[in-house]
């Protein structure tokens, strides 16, 4: 509404971020809301970060980074901007621009857990006030900010596109990518009005290099799910085929390599263990769920959802055999897995397919020990536990094993140790074809 002076909430929440002095909150301090946070305070914006783990809020305020692909210095650089991090939600009254970077991941039957979503929105809701922006960068399916979210700022009193603004802006995260950070990350934004939408776009753009606005909230929420959903068929395609490749004892990595040699209509995509991370595994299944209040089943998602559900057993199975053409049973063999995080040189172990793999072989029996340099304890999870740490990868230790797995390919790895001294080596990931050293694909 107008002040005094004839100028709107419009007005003067463009005002604040173009003179920089808005302050930014972040809920939600994980893989997420810390580079955000960077960008952010790097831009000039004091940030103010929220999140429930005391640990996590003395760790931020000491600038000693919780993720190993953000620095310690990078948090000391935006201190002098004023960052801090904080557990006392009421203080989200200070800021112009609330910044949502809560998980959203499945429930035991598959369908969408937004209780973090909501939980965050029930602390921060009575706190909402005038000439405030709130963005979700959430994944989670086509709708939400708008059925979710909205009630709460209407609730409040507060009215959006008017006194309030509300956008959607899917986070594109993608830890240890060395050519992108989350300032050259293209970014996409949908708000729930026009002017939501202006907003959205002039604080974005503030620390981003490229947004892209889209037509509404709904359409960024769909975008984000159909960027993840692409990648999930088409690594479960490729993970079909190596199966299919294997049974003609043809080598899938040779197959694709040579694929991608034509400069047109085709785009190398390649197999693996399983996939992993919080995205691949999770979101492609908010639109299935979404789907069925239409009277549509999503069958490309869920049959590549199944398929790269089954890889981890796959492996095993490859395992089951080399070790039966040596005279061994898996029960009782000595394994060692080489990598548990999601993938290649970061310390996240969420949805790892690593992690199934170790479940499986523990069900047969086997006597598993792990080495990972960015892992060094396994961590504490939600449904998976192992009482292990990560083992020095020796020559002694090779040695010792039945058989080897690598699953995660580290550029840490000395490979060629790992050549000379395992007695059954089993890749999952086609690391040894391009270095030309002796290995069993899987």
């Amino acid at each position: 509404m107008p002040d005094a002076q004839g100028s709107t909430s419009l007005d003067r929440m463009l005002a604040r971020i173009e003179a920089r002095i808005a302050k930014v909150g972040i809920i939600g301090m994980g893989y997420v809301g810390i580079p955000l946070a960077v960008a952010v305070g790097r831009a000039g914006y004091p940030v103010l970060g929220f999140d429930i783990l005391p640990e996590r809020i003395s760790q931020l305020n000491s600038c000693q980074s919780p993720i190993g692909h953000i620095p310690n210095s990078e948090l000391e650089e935006i201190k002098v901007t004023g960052f801090e991090a904080t557990d006392d939600f009421a203080r989200t009254a200070e800021c112009d621009a609330l910044i949502i970077c809560v998980p959203t991941p499945l429930d035991k039957t598959r369908e969408p857990d937004l209780s973090f979503v909501v939980s965050t929105m029930d602390m921060i809701a009575p706190h909402f006030r005038a000439d405030q922006l709130l963005a979700l960068e959430s994944t989670t399916w086509p709708g939400t900010t708008n059925e979710i979210l909205k009630p709460y700022v209407e609730k409040a009193g507060r009215t959006v596109g008017e006194d309030f603004f509300l956008v959607y802006s899917p986070e594109r995260e993608d830890p240890g990518n060395g050519k992108f950070d989350t300032h050259t990350i293209p970014k996409v934004l949908g708000g729930d009005t026009d002017a939501c939408r202006s907003v959205g776009v002039a604080l974005y753009s503030a620390f981003i290099s490229e947004v892209v606005p889209v037509s509404s909230t709904k359409a960024a929420e769909m975008t984000k799910l159909l960027e993840n959903i692409q990648r999930s068929v088409n690594i479960g395609l490729m993970n079909e085929m190596k199966v299919v490749a294997d049974a003609m004892d043809l080598d899938i990595f040779e197959i694709v390599d040579a694929a991608a040699t034509k400069p047109f209509g085709f785009t190398p995509y390649y197999p693996g263990p399983g996939i992993g991370g919080h995205c691949i595994p999770i979101d492609p299944f908010y639109l299935t769920w979404k789907a069925r209040e239409f009277g549509l089943h999503t069958r490309f998602i869920e049959l590549a959802g199944e398929i790269n559900a089954n890889m981890p057993e796959y492996v095993v199975n490859k395992l089951v055999r080399a070790l039966s053409e040596r005279g061994k049973a898996l029960s009782g063999s000595k394994v060692l897995i080489l990598g548990i995080a999601y993938k290649r040189d970061i310390e996240d172990v969420r949805e790892s397919p690593s992690v199934f793999v170790m479940e499986i072989l523990r069900e047969w029996g086997a006597d598993l020990s792990y080495t990972d340099p960015y892992v060094p304890n396994f961590p504490v999870m939600r449904e998976h536990k192992f009482d292990l740490n990560s083992e020095a990868l020796t020559p002694e230790l090779l040695k010792q094993q039945d058989a080897v797995l690598l699953l995660t390919d580290h550029t840490k790895f000395d490979y060629d140790l790992i050549a000379r001294h395992a007695p059954l080596l089993i890749d999952t990931r086609g690391v040894y074809r391009r270095l030309g050293l002796p290995a069993l694909t899987a």
